[in-house]
């Protein structure tokens, strides 16, 4: 597919400042929208058209699409297990972003239309067992059981996007995202992930002296984690396809544990920590890792960084950023309060 300029929907987010920067490299025109001020994105590309803008209100998801090839719709409201599992609502009102940018792809005719999807939309009783074997395939979706709120207003945009490409002919893709990591992502403040998270609690331990980490459940929850560059490689081979347009899975098959997570992140910080298990922190399903057997059949590939690769430069990017805000002092880590940051951020779609 020819595309000479797209918009990206949540562009001011993690995964959106890095697509800005990939698709801008192409010499694609670029037009970047967010709700958040400029101030507060991820990454910021002069060379784009930058946006600050509500894709909950029509008008202005309208006024976001017209005149592109391709919209990318990153834009949500969501965060890691401790955000979603608080905010229910707020993640279900991301439905409205969907629908107008939907609505604004046919009105101008967008060649193609990008809707970042998650793993939170597969069956909750497919995902009990802490195996790392537990590999979901896309039509584990069904019959629906999603992670309430997040997950549901996942699913029901999955489903919007379908009808719209049956009904009214949008070309729409969609890929459901599998735990993205990597530099410019959120690192603290009760929105950040997993890798990101213990990242940061292995340097406070060491800066602090204080040789302990706590982790949410019992460390056995199994999980599959992408490196950003991967994840970029597959928007481009999703939307791009001409022939490929159901939901599909876009993750690494590499599944750990969290226990195995804190190991590779001690291992890179040079050090063995004491672990604190919170059983009644949220800690979300079981075992959740992506089944890549369609994915590999469709385009002969399939996202192959290795974890340990991807989290070192993770860890590294999050020492510089930590070092650089705090000074080598410890923070006190406060998670954002329910209700709290209503806006759009580019999703990483698993937690």
């Amino acid at each position: 597919m020819n595309t000479r300029s797209a918009v990206i929907c949540g562009g001011g987010g993690f995964i959106g400042g890095h697509l800005a920067a990939d698709l801008l490299s192409k010499g694609i025109k670029v037009r970047v929208v967010d709700v958040k001020p400029t101030s507060e994105w991820y990454q910021v590309h002069p060379e784009a058209e930058n946006i600050v803008a509500d894709m909950n209100l029509r008008d202005a998801a309208f006024a976001a699409v017209k005149g592109s090839d391709t919209v990318y719709n990153l834009a949500c409201n969501m965060g890691g297990m401790g955000f979603i599992e608080t905010n229910k609502g707020l993640c279900m009102i991301s439905v409205l972003i969907n629908t107008h940018l939907l609505m604004g792809a046919r009105e101008y005719g967008a060649k193609r239309f990008f809707y970042a999807s998650s793993a939170c939309v597969y069956n909750g009783d497919k995902q009990q067992e802490s195996k790392i074997e537990t590999f979901l395939k896309e039509e584990d979706a069904y019959p629906a059981m999603p992670e309430d709120g997040y997950g549901w207003e996942k699913l029901f945009s999955e489903r919007m996007c379908r009808h719209f490409r049956e009904d009214f002919k949008v070309p729409t893709r969609v890929a459901r995202f599998h735990n993205v990591y990597g530099p410019f992502g959120t690192w603290e403040g009760g929105r950040e992930k997993a890798p990101a998270a213990i990242c940061r609690k292995v340097i406070e331990a060491k800066l602090s002296g204080k040789h302990e980490i706590e982790i949410w459940g019992d460390g056995q929850q199994t999980r599959s984690f992408m490196y950003i560059t991967d994840c970029l490689k597959g928007i481009h081979k999703i939307t791009d396809s001409e022939t490929w347009h159901e939901p599909i899975n876009l993750g690494s098959a590499e599944g750990v544990t969290i226990n195995q997570l804190v190991d590779l992140a001690e291992d890179i910080g040079g050090i063995k920590l004491k672990r604190n298990y919170n059983l009644n922190a949220p800690k979300g399903v079981n075992g959740r890792n992506s089944d890549n057997t369609l994915i590999n059949k469709v385009f002969g590939w399939e996202p192959d960084t290795r974890l340990r690769d991807g989290l070192e430069k993770t860890y590294k990017w999050i020492y510089q950023e930590y070092m650089e805000k705090y000074g080598g002092k410890v923070a006190v880590q406060k998670p954002a309060p329910i209700g709290a940051h209503v806006r759009e951020k580019a999703t990483a779609g698993a937690r």
